[in-house]
């Protein structure tokens, strides 16, 4: 037997401050609700981020032979159908994803090199999208091992340069600096007077939910964590309020040096830095170029991962057969080649459909595709919340060494999270504002082609395998809850066993 607790306490509080924190979070709903933003980031992390941490570690304790994540967390409880179709919602809002990632590839690069805005319009945006996002689908087919170095450079610069303009800010209040906003409580409301409805500010809270997720890429690391699930709960719960303390502090503090009305999506960040480094003598020029940088090589990692995992991970999870062989071929560097470029086929007149509708300004594009991500991303989370209401519902006597509390406890955040997640998704699916044509055709069109094609592809699987093997279509469609129940019991078995012979050899 392995012991594969190889991590500590602090490797795992760093992991997830760099999956999920991201300052484009902090500008965008600055922009989008001012202020207003900071408590419910908190809010959110309190009340979403935290529990949806500990829904996913009790889902990891139960399948904890497992390595695969949501496609079996999911089929735990709602069979292969549902843990299918939630593999699939992951690929797809990743595609959505990639929308709102290129243009900033490109609004980043024009910061760093020009040092202001690149003034260019959405259509060419999209052209040379397309073909930055060719380059990237190139590069990740070749396995480049340089890409999660850059991804993680690039995040703890974004995390280095968030905390020195909380600090600066800071700074420059108890320096006697007049803020550009209200900074009291009474600044942080819904103003009638600004043009933001409540129907509009309903629609951020999947930006802000967006923005504090990340939790199910987290979660798979519980089995290599020293401590196990205490641990993991403890590090996880202090990471959660760290993250929404960061978010809060820096959406409050952005009121110091820039006016909402002042900063926009796709300049909030420079503007931001440059009025920071003039209030301390600094060359706002040079700064507004560092800043570029920092975010041009930030996206770029993600960028690169985001091309190849997601595809790598959909078509190694789902069963065989479903797509065929050859989509799913690995090549020698574990890429599915195949895949990878019907994911750019596919993104490629995703990224010209918003240009139609998004005005004439890239920070009419932004907004437009930042909606339309944040909506389809609230997918895949609510399916896991499903499947652990059915857990909680149905399975509650499957072996597992976490639970989010008792029965009743674990219905009642189910049930409340998912609550917020339909308002959260109905309200951004329909922005305020947006041209109903496209509102049809990409926000509720795009969702109900992409899934529905995904249950028929599913469902001609499943009559396949009926034909060949009845049993094993019957095995397809049932939930594991109770397999992985015996396996963990005899996993649990094996351990103590296993213990017991390192006690008696150590005496």
């Amino acid at each position: 037997m392995t012991n594969r607790r190889s991590i500590g306490a602090v490797i795992l509080f760093s992991m997830v401050i760099a999956a999920v924190f991201n300052f484009r979070n902090v500008i965008n709903n600055y922009v989008a609700i001012g202020t207003l933003a900071a408590p419910i980031f908190l809010i959110a992390t309190i009340l979403y981020f935290v529990p949806f941490t500990l829904v996913i570690a009790e889902m990891v304790s139960l399948n904890r032979s497992a390595e695969s994540g949501v496609y079996q967390w999911v089929k735990s409880s709602l069979g292969g159908r549902w843990a299918f179709f939630t593999a699939f919602c992951y690929w797809f809002v990743n595609l959505f994803y990639f929308i709102s990632l290129l243009p900033l590839v490109l609004v980043y690069a024009g910061y760093m090199i020009l040092g202001q805005e690149w003034a260019i319009q959405p259509w060419l945006i999209a052209v040379l999208s397309v073909a930055v996002f060719a380059v990237a689908t190139w590069v990740s087919t070749k396995g480049a091992r340089w890409i999660g170095t850059v991804t993680s450079f690039g995040s703890t610069l974004m995390l280095v340069m968030a905390i020195l303009f909380i600090v600066a800010a800071v700074g420059g209040l108890l320096g006697g600096i007049t803020p550009a906003n209200d900074m009291s409580p009474g600044g942080m409301r819904l103003d009638p007077g600004s043009g933001l409805t409540v129907w509009a500010f309903l629609g951020t809270l999947a930006w802000i939910i967006q923005g504090v997720g990340g939790a199910e890429s987290i979660g798979v690391y519980l089995n290599d964590l020293k401590g196990g699930v205490r641990a993991f709960v403890r590090t996880i719960i202090v990471a959660g309020v760290a993250i929404g303390l960061l978010y809060a502090l820096g959406t409050w503090l952005m009121g110091v040096f820039v006016e909402k009305s002042s900063v926009s999506y796709s300049n909030g960040i420079f503007v931001t830095m440059q009025a920071a480094a003039g209030h301390f003598g600094l060359p706002g020029d040079v700064v507004v170029r560092i800043v570029g940088f920092i975010m041009l090589v930030a996206t770029l990692g993600g960028l690169l991962i985001w091309t190849s995992a997601p595809v790598k991970v959909f078509f190694s999870e789902i069963p065989d057969g479903i797509f065929g062989r050859r989509v799913g071929t690995l090549n020698q560097h574990g890429v599915p080649v195949v895949g990878a470029w019907i994911q750019f086929a596919i993104v490629v007149p995703l990224l010209f459909i918003p240009t139609l509708g998004a005005g004439s300004s890239i920070n009419d594009l932004l907004k437009t595709v930042t909606n339309m991500t944040a909506a389809t991303a609230l997918l895949p989370p609510a399916l896991i919340l499903i499947a652990y209401l059915v857990l909680r519902a149905r399975f509650e006597d499957a072996v597992r060494a976490f639970r989010f509390g008792s029965r009743g406890v674990g219905l009642a955040m189910s049930v409340f999270l998912l609550s917020v997640f339909a308002v959260a998704f109905v309200a951004s699916t329909f922005p305020e504002g947006q041209a109903l044509w496209l509102t049809l055709a990409y926000n509720v069109g795009g969702v109900v082609i992409f899934l529905g094609a995904a249950l028929l592809w599913y469902e001609r699987y499943l009559r396949r395998l009926r034909a060949l093997s009845p049993e094993q279509a019957v095995a397809e469609l049932a939930p594991t809850a109770p397999l992985r129940s015996d396996e963990n019991a005899r996993a649990d078995q094996d351990a103590q066993e296993w213990h017991a012979k390192d006690r008696a050899a150590a005496q």
